[in-house]
């Protein structure tokens, strides 16, 4: 039987924007929860950079649920977007203390132990973002690259709008060019494939594919796409 499996929302979404991606899991016989964060909670906690200490909480709560209801000893997580670099926080047995946030009560998870799988979809896995740059300078400092020998690392990138500056894919353009520093380049209209793709990870590009579940055309988790990811949580 596969293994339970948690996705982690991207940035500033909620967990009701993958109930579709959850309920598709479920009926190839994945049991799946999506971590229950609200747009609130990215607001309230990690606006401007700050720690992802709380996001990080939910998530091991989401996983320590799942292990329990299920009997399981490890679990499969999906992070998209920032979620996915979230998710590498998760598995490391670094202190996450960039931020000063000494005082809460756990700041080492070192989940690899229980996690068979890391996908990550459309994961800004560098950038120059400033509101990013600290936490993601603490990740690839710590955890280069498919780090953890004993966790498979999928790396799921979209290849759908080349960015320029003209109508219909400025958006795209000024999305990269903040990212990786270079907007005439190939993305999922929001991150440009580049950065999307781990060194020593099962990386995939995807054509078509765009960046979110409110996207106006096939995403990542749309039955199109996770047949591209999803024998890698299936086995």
């Amino acid at each position: 039987m596969p293994l339970p499996t948690i996705i982690l929302p991207g940035y500033f979404a909620s967990a009701t924007e993958y109930r579709d991606l959850e309920q598709d899991l479920l009926k190839q016989g994945i049991p799946a929860m999506t971590v229950p964060l609200t747009k609130w909670d990215w607001v309230t906690s990690t606006l401007g950079g700050r720690s992802v200490l709380s996001i990080i909480s939910l998530l091991d709560r989401a996983v320590k649920q799942m292990l329990e209801e299920h009997n399981a000893s490890e679990v499969n997580l999906i992070g998209h977007s920032a979620g996915g670099w979230i998710a590498r926080i998760y598995l490391g047995e670094k202190p996450y203390d960039i931020h000063d946030d000494l005082t809460a009560l756990e700041i080492v998870w070192n989940a690899r132990s229980y996690v068979n799988t890391l996908v990550t979809l459309g994961t800004p896995h560098t950038s120059q973002e400033r509101w990013t740059k600290q936490n993601l300078e603490f990740v690839n400092n710590n955890y280069p690259g498919a780090f953890y020998q004993d966790v498979r690392y999928v790396c799921v990138g979209g290849k759908a709008i080349y960015g320029r500056r003209r109508f219909g894919s400025w958006l795209a353009y000024n999305s990269y060019q903040l990212t990786c520093g270079e907007g005439n380049c190939w993305g999922d209209g929001i991150i440009p494939l580049k950065v999307a793709h781990l060194e020593g990870a099962i990386n995939i590009t995807l054509e078509g594919i765009l960046h979110a579940p409110t996207s106006p055309g096939v995403w990542y988790g749309s039955i199109e796409a996770i047949e591209a990811w999803i024998s890698y949580i299936t086995g």
